[in-house]
C-alpha cells in the first residue's frame, strides 16, 4: 500500500497566531510583552503543581539581544511565574533564592551588585 502525505496544518497554526496576535494589540501591549505572557501562561499549564516545590528558582534563561538577558524564574514569596524585564529580579544573597522586586521591597531585600565578567 502507498502512503499518503499528510497535509500540512501550516494555515490553520498561522490564523491562531494572527488570532493571538490581534488580542495582544487590542490589549495595548508591545508584542514582545504579549509574548513573554504568553509563555509565563505556558509554564503555568505546564507545572501546575509543581510551582510550590520550584519556588525561588530560575526555569529558563534567554537571550533578548547581544547586551540583554531574560530570565523566567518563580518567585520565592509570591510563587508567580515572572519574567525579569515584567517584574524586576532580586536574588537574595545568602540564600540566593530568587524574589519579585514587589515582594523584595516588602521583605526589605535589597538587590546584591552583579559583577560583570
Amino acid at each position: 500500500m502507498a502512503r499518503t502525505k499528510k497535509r500540512s496544518t501550516a494555515k490553520s497554526r498561522s490564523s491562531l497566531d494572527d488570532h493571538n496576535h490581534d488580542e495582544s494589540e487590542e490589549q495595548g501591549l508591545a508584542s514582545d510583552e504579549a509574548g513573554r505572557l504568553k509563555i509565563k501562561k505556558n509554564y503555568e499549564e505546564l507545572l501546575g503543581i509543581r510551582v510550590e516545590k520550584l519556588k525561588g528558582r530560575v526555569l529558563n534563561r534567554e537571550k533578548i539581544n547581544k547586551s540583554i538577558d531574560g530570565v523566567y524564574y518563580i518567585c520565592f514569596s509570591c510563587k508567580r511565574i515572572s519574567h525579569n524585564l515584567d517584574e524586576g529580579l532580586v536574588e537574595e544573597p545568602l540564600t540566593q533564592i530568587n524574589y519579585c522586586a514587589v515582594c523584595a521591597k516588602e521583605k526589605g531585600i535589597k538587590a546584591a551588585a552583579v559583577d560583570s565578567k
